[in-house]
């Protein structure tokens, strides 16, 4: 399909004002005295100084996504037994994903469930609380960029959120986290990774917390933008855009330092295939404020992957994993797996920063007798093992992907 550029004009930085300045008085000084010298002795400018100002400088990452990590008591009673009740071990329900997570540079994943510890007791539907150790596994998947803003997130208090703080603290070097914090300097903190010369950054947002209400004076530890305010409450609109101001102020604090800038969105309907008007609506506001890739998740089902310009707008991932039921033809148990190339291209000044061949793979939660979880392409051959309707399913899910954009390309069934 048809590449999304953003270009993008280096600012001059306050000294190199100065040296350009400098530089100007120099050259008109110079053409002054040339007028009284003879302009055949000037030398040559090097040929090697013009060839440097218009080489081209090309690099790129890989990136790919996956969607809900919503990790009920089956999953990790599964894990469990695996270790014969000494810890969790989810590593053989990756098996599929971390083959394929390998040839990415980058790889994000939505922590549906916070990771709050055993040690507070691990716990279900409806105030989930899940290990640490499912967070080491998809570390060790290779996952390296995670959402924690969801409606979860203040689930069992302010001590499983500390918690989960001190474990991604823990493995900031190697992830990049956001939307959960545990201070305002955190929250407030502009966090910028770097990988073959491409500098990316992310923040997180959710509609809200399931009615339970985030500790006065630590708003700081989940991000909420809440679209209900906007749906019920027709007196709510000076609240709703003070919201709308502080994404924009969180955006422009961070748009300028890096060349790809990612919004994980907690929005939608849950179990809807179809955006609500508030998601396209906000969709349209982070991509006039420049977002490049806005990452949708909360339905649990997939929704339509679209460009908004040059904006990339995944509505909505669906399920990762998950022990949700098969009603609804299986849709909870088949999520979306995105992947993309971001290319910058830098000549002198001029950065041009490229997202192209976007691709999106179906994938599968498969669990019998509620044991068993394992995560599986529909690209793999394996697919029939696991799901003997892969077929039926593959052609559902894959219009709904193209619903808003019949060009966006799904990687074959296997």
């Amino acid at each position: 399909m048809a590449k999304k550029r953003r270009k993008v004009k280096r600012k001059l930085k306050v000294g190199r004002i100065i040296i350009a300045l400098t530089i100007l008085i120099l050259i008109i000084l110079g053409i002054v005295l040339v007028v009284a010298k003879v302009t055949s002795n000037d030398p040559e400018p090097s040929k090697e100084h013009i060839a440097d100002e218009t080489k081209e400088e090309v690099t790129s990452v890989s990136m790919i996504m996956v969607g809900d990590a919503l990790i009920h008591s089956s999953i990790y009673k599964d894990a469990q037994e695996k270790t014969n009740y000494n810890g969790y071990d989810f590593a053989s329900m990756l098996t599929y994903i971390k083959d394929i997570v390998s040839n990415y540079d980058l790889a994000y994943y939505n922590q549906e469930t916070i990771l709050g510890g055993d040690e507070i007791g691990l716990s279900d539907y409806p105030t989930f609380n899940s290990p640490y150790e499912f967070g080491d596994a998809m570390l060790d998947a290779g996952f390296n960029m995670v959402s924690l803003a969801t409606n979860h997130t203040i689930d069992r208090g302010q001590e499983a959120v500390e918690n989960s703080c001190a474990y991604w603290k823990q493995h900031e070097d190697e992830v990049l986290y956001a939307g959960s914090y545990c201070s305002e300097e955190e929250r407030n903190e502009v966090k910028v990774k770097e990988m073959n010369d491409i500098t990316y950054s992310m923040l997180s947002y959710t509609y809200g917390t399931n009615g339970i209400p985030v500790p006065e004076g630590k708003e700081y530890m989940v991000n909420v933008w809440p679209t209900d305010l906007a749906i019920n409450d027709p007196d709510s609109d000076d609240e709703y855009q003070a919201y709308k101001e502080q994404v924009k102020k969180d955006i422009d604090a961070v748009r300028d330092k890096v060349d790809v800038l990612m919004v994980a969105m907690h929005w939608g309907v849950e179990y809807t295939h179809t955006p609500t008007a508030y998601q396209e609506d906000m969709a349209n506001y982070l991509a006039s404020l420049g977002v490049d890739i806005i990452i949708g998740s909360h339905p649990h089902v997939v929704q339509p992957v679209t460009w908004i310009d040059d904006t990339l707008v995944i509505y909505s991932l669906g399920n990762f994993i998950s022990a949700q039921d098969t009603e609804m033809d299986y849709a909870k148990m088949v999520g979306l797996m995105p992947s993309l190339t971001i290319t910058k291209r830098t000549k002198g000044d001029d950065v041009d920063i490229e997202i192209s061949d976007v691709k999106n793979d179906l994938i599968f939660t498969y669990y019998s007798g509620w044991r068993n979880f394992k995560v599986v392409p529909f690209a793999s051959p394996d697919i029939y093992d696991y799901m003997s309707d892969a077929s039926r399913l593959y052609d559902e899910y894959s219009a709904v992907i193209k619903d808003m954009d019949e060009t966006m390309v799904v990687s074959e069934l296997g």
